[in-house]
């Protein structure tokens, strides 16, 4: 069964790339952080979460402090891959339970070895611990 990836990001041309490299998953793309919150009220439950932080409706911050709230999902990898240049907001991001901060432009083959490790170790951690 392939991972699952959501996958929170308004621009097309930036989904297509990502989606492109992670052909390997599921890659479940939501433009708003809302209908993503939607997505996974109805019982899916990704092996990884990437999102930009700019986004209508709902930012990436406030959709990373909902996510790591919330039994059910705070052990979910959340990835960051944004523009932001602001070195304080991403410490504070990483302090608020983000793995990892990806600065755009990214490397797409960066990304891809990035995402493989966090979803092998995710499956580690699963196997050790039975969650």
């Amino acid at each position: 069964m392939k991972k699952k990836i959501l996958y929170l990001e308004d621009k097309d041309t930036v989904v297509k790339i990502v989606c492109a490299y992670l052909s390997e998953y599921e890659v479940y793309c939501f433009e708003n952080p809302l209908k993503a919150l939607s997505w996974l009220e109805e019982g899916n439950i990704p092996d990884l979460i990437l999102s930009d932080l700019n986004m209508p409706e709902m930012n990436g911050k406030d959709f990373l402090f909902y996510i790591k709230s919330r039994d059910v999902y705070e052990k979910i990898p959340f990835v960051i891959l944004s523009g932001e240049s602001n070195s304080s907001i991403r410490i504070e991001l990483l302090q608020q339970g983000a793995e990892d901060f990806i600065s755009k432009p990214f490397n797409p083959v960066e990304l891809k070895v990035r995402v493989d490790k966090y979803l092998k170790t995710s499956t580690q951690d699963v196997a050790k611990n039975g969650y």
